[in-house]
């Protein structure tokens, strides 16, 4: 049984949920659609991520039950700790980049302080959050992908680089749809 645990990104990114639909609601439906006809296929997601989902998708209630919802075991899964030696050390630099950001802006005499703030806020959140896993939610995933040994289907960057570090299963969000049909086609 291929097990694919989802990030809500497969439903909002719009490159991702591009093949599925234009709205969140409208990715969300079809596939459920998909998913009612899949064989062999489990699809899983963390509670977590789905009320994350929900702030999104008002089909999220129908989702669920296509979608097994469950909470990865935080206390028993193990997780070497070069990773997060990595993790710190990334951390680390972000802050100090973060740092070097909002110095450039208090030396900025510009009188214009809503385009620098606008500048300051791009920046900072490139520097910060780009390419790393920020939230429980987006940990959660990974937790759980690493307990099913399942596929991580998502286009977050940073879900991709600690699932890749974990030895974790991934697929683009974009290729889900293909792949998931090519499945149903194999197992009717």
């Amino acid at each position: 049984m291929k097990k694919f645990v989802l990030d809500t990104s497969v439903f909002v990114n719009p490159k991702a949920r591009e093949s599925f639909g234009g709205s969140a609601d409208s990715a969300v439906e079809n596939f459920i659609k998909i998913a009612k006809k899949a064989k062999g296929i489990e699809f899983y997601m963390p509670p977590s991520v789905l009320a994350e989902l929900s702030h999104f998708s008002t089909k999220t209630e129908e989702l669920s039950l296509y979608v097994k919802k469950r909470a990865p075991n935080i206390y028993a899964t193990y997780l070497p700790a070069a990773v997060f030696y990595a993790f710190i050390d990334d951390v680390r630099r972000r802050v100090n980049k973060g740092l070097r950001i909002a110095e450039q802006f208090a030396m900025d005499n510009r009188p214009d302080n809503d385009v620098k703030l606008r500048a300051l806020r791009e920046k900072y959140r490139e520097a910060m959050r780009a390419g790393i896993v920020d939230s429980k939610e987006d940990f959660e995933l990974i937790l759980l992908a690493k307990e099913l040994d399942g596929t991580i289907v998502t286009s977050d960057e940073g879900i991709v680089a600690l699932a890749n570090a974990l030895g974790c299963e991934c697929l683009e969000g974009e290729k889900f749809e293909k792949i998931i049909k090519t499945k149903k086609r194999k197992k009717t």
